[in-house]
């Protein structure tokens, strides 16, 4: 099959041929549709994020595709199924504690690293091979829309955090860093999920002037100054009324008082839900030991989603709750990947969506 190859880092992807996978027992072989092109994928690619990663590989964590076979032991998928492709493969030899890959793109402790080299090749290829639970059917699709349900990992991301967090209809929902691409998912998901009010935080102004207009009344902004206690204010005074939860997606070029400006905004007995990406000496947070335990607040850390956050999502997405045209795409063709990975770059933001498709051959008419 065709692939695009990662095989030294700051080298670009080449397109080569690799070996077809090899069906095991309790796995699917899926043909890969549309697999999304993460902003950051040339971070990754160059090292500079420093994800654990051996090479080479074929990069890619998940996508959408159709089941070409199972294993003996499938149940319910068949041939033909359209699902989506999670790329969180966790062990299966310890339950209770498992360890965890992203599928083509990191394995986060050592321990994982024979998950990683079996499970080792993504999506930015014409077939992949992941574990029989990690691909769940999403129905009937047209194939041209293959790469509109990608969105889906954009979106699961932050479900997976307001269910940690158990976010309520009604309440009032501080999403902080709500300009990147899982923060500006997070406010399409909580409101969906029946939040009364959204409070968007980020520092590009063009980006929370649309999330406003895009999502109606039901959504106020607030600009970082970089003043901790002004920028808190703020938070404050557009939630109008208590706030019972911050979703942090800040990144890692963030400060802890951005973080702190919205964690110490929330009501007593208010919850805190950390997914962003702080990193060094501003991972540490500084707050304040008194402050939590007389305000009861419950300070949380959550990575990605659980394996129930895909059917619900996917039930939302059916329901017309989410609206998948909410997203600006663009397509590349599989031999058109560093394109693609140049471009995600260049058009960050929470209403892009960029997409190989494997399963078709493009014109360069962009």
């Amino acid at each position: 099959m065709k692939a695009a190859v990662l095989n030294s880092f700051s080298a670009p992807l080449v397109i080569q041929d690799v070996p077809d996978p090899v069906l095991g027992t309790g796995e699917v072989i899926v043909d890969v549709a549309a697999a999304g092109v993460a902003s950051y994928a040339a971070n990754v690619f160059n090292g500079s994020r420093n994800y654990p990663l051996e090479l080479p590989v074929v990069p890619g964590p998940g996508g959408v595709g159709r089941v070409r076979a199972t294993g003996p032991d499938a149940t319910k998928l068949k041939p033909g199924d359209w699902v989506f492709v999670d790329s969180t493969i966790r062990s299966r030899d310890n339950v209770a504690n498992p360890e965890q890959i992203l599928l083509g793109w990191t394995y986060r402790t050592p321990a994982a690293l024979p998950l990683h080299r079996y499970y080792h090749h993504g999506s930015f290829a014409e077939q992949m091979l992941v574990p029989t639970e990690n691909a769940t059917p999403i129905g009937p699709i047209e194939a041209a829309d293959a790469g509109r349900w990608t969105a889906l990992a954009r979106l699961l991301v932050p479900f997976g955090g307001l269910l940690a967090g158990n976010l309520q209809a009604g309440e009032t929902l501080v999403v902080n860093g709500a300009t990147g691409g899982f923060g500006g998912a997070g406010v399409a998901v909580a409101l969906a999920m029946g939040a009364g009010r959204v409070v968007a935080t980020g520092r590009n102004q063009g980006t929370l002037e649309d999330i406003a207009r895009r999502f109606g009344q039901r959504v106020r902004t607030v600009r970082f100054t970089g003043d901790e206690a002004a920028d808190r204010q703020s938070i404050c005074e557009a939630a109008g009324g208590p706030i019972d939860m911050v979703l942090d997606f800040l990144p890692r070029e963030a400060s802890a008082a951005q973080v702190r400006s919205a964690v110490m905004a929330v009501k007593l007995g208010g919850r805190v839900i950390l997914m962003g990406g702080l990193r060094g000496d501003e991972g540490n947070l500084g707050l304040n030991y008194n402050w939590l335990m007389h305000n009861e607040t419950m300070v949380r850390g959550v990575w990605m989603y659980g394996k129930n956050a895909i059917p619900r999502m996917v039930q939302m997405v059916r329901a017309g709750l989410i609206d998948l045209a909410q997203f600006d795409l663009t397509e590349f063709g599989l031999d058109e990947a560093n394109e693609a990975v140049a471009y995600a770059a260049a058009n960050a933001g929470p209403r892009h969506l960029t997409v190989l498709r494997p399963d078709r051959a493009f014109e360069n008419n962009r």
